[in-house]
Formats: C-alpha cells, structure tokens, sequence
C-alpha cells in the first residue's frame, strides 16, 4: 500500500481547513515514502506552501475556476472517454463495485471516477497493482498535465507526478477538446452541449473489472492511434 496515491488525490481535492492543517503531514508523508522521484515532489512544493499559508477563500476560488469553469481539466475520468454517455454509467457502476469489493465506501454525492477518490483506492492496494491500475487512463492523465500546465502549475505539478507513476505516453488523449478557460461563452455552451444519460450501458463480455480497465484503456488506444 502507498500512502502517496492518497497524498496526492487530497492535493487534487477541493481545498478545506483541514487540507490546509495537513499540507505538512502530505509533504512528509511524500518524502518518507519516496514512490516519487525527487524532482517531481521538489514541484510539488509552491502548492504545498500554497495551502499553508494561503486564505482558504482564495484557494477555493482558484480551484473553482480551474476546475469547474470548463470540461477540459475535468477530474472525472470517464468523462475524457464516455462524455455523459451511457457507457459511463456502466463504467462507474464497475468502478463502484472494484471499491466495495475492497472495503473502500464512498459517501453520498461522490462520483466514482473522481481521481481524487480513484487516488485513495488506490493506496488501499499493493503497489504494484496500484500502479498497474492507474496504468490504465495514463494518456488522459498526460492529457490533464498537459492542458493544467498552461494554466496553473501547482496542480500541473500534481498532475505531472501522477502521470510519472502511470508511466504515461508523450502524447496524451482525451474526448473533450482544449478550450480557452478566459472564453466564457464558449465555456458555457460546451456545458449546454453534454446531456446527462447516466443508466446500465451496454453489456461487454467478462466481468466488471474486466470492463472497467476496457473502457479506461480506450483513451490509451486512441492516443496511439493518433
């Protein structure tokens, strides 16, 4: 189990007071464990200070705007594949059940392809299947480096070093387009364009966790072909 998957999904997280208290235990936790190469934790070290020493007001609301302006840097994993697809909910359905499966609980409102969330699962497992498993949507996670690194690189940093424990391609992929985050309008009628379908997908062959890493991979396969 690795402690690190879980310091750095409460790094992607929706800034709190309580995040704030634990941005040294996060630092600590990364450095003690050393999954990742120094340099990649040095990077890490404008956002930690950040939420030290940072309002929490104006953390909050540089997080809303990165995150919740635009579809582009969303953090829900499925939507860089499925959209509001159908598929998607079968995905999160196989997702929900990998989770049950190993004890993990998620609370009321959460969405299961949330990377933070998929994060803390992941430090549940044995290393090496963690890392196999976060293998699996690593050109949608290059995609999210990429595309954070043009406009906030604190969390490019945190999104820089998961892609690194996912050994990511050069070339990232994903279903949503970049978008210009100063574009409003534009903003706004991405949004209006993706209807909410969530219900049973259609059925593939295997188990649930066989079609979960299937539709994980599918990013992957398109990156490759491109």
């Amino acid at each position: 189990m690795a402690r690190t998957y879980r310091a750095l999904g409460a790094l992607l997280s929706y800034p709190t007071a309580a995040l704030q208290a634990a941005a040294q235990q996060i630092a600590d936790s990364l450095a003690a464990e050393a999954l990742l190469p120094a340099p990649h934790r040095a990077a890490l070290n404008g956002l930690l200070q950040d939420l030290a020493n940072a309002d929490i007001y104006d953390l909050q609301a540089r997080y809303v705007d990165l995150f919740d302006r635009g579809r582009a840097v969303s953090l829900h994993l499925f939507e860089h594949v499925h959209g509001e697809s159908r598929d998607r909910g079968q995905a999160m359905a196989d997702l929900i059940t990998l989770y049950g499966s190993h004890g993990l609980d998620m609370t009321a409102g959460e969405l299961p392809d949330f990377l933070p969330l998929f994060l803390e699962f992941l430090s549940l497992l044995p290393v090496a299947e963690a890392q196999a498993l976060l293998a699996e949507p690593a050109a949608i996670l290059r995609a999210l480096a990429d595309r954070l690194a043009k406009r906030d690189a604190g969390y490019a940093a945190v999104m820089e070093a998961i892609a690194e424990l996912a050994q990511a391609p050069a070339v990232g992929a994903s279903d949503i387009p970049d978008e210009d985050p100063t574009d409003l309008a534009a903003l706004d009628a991405l949004w209006e364009e993706a209807a909410v379908r969530f219900g049973p997908g259609e059925a593939m062959d295997g188990c649930g966790t066989d079609r979960l890493r299937t539709r994980l991979r599918a990013a992957s396969h398109d990156a490759t072909a491109a």
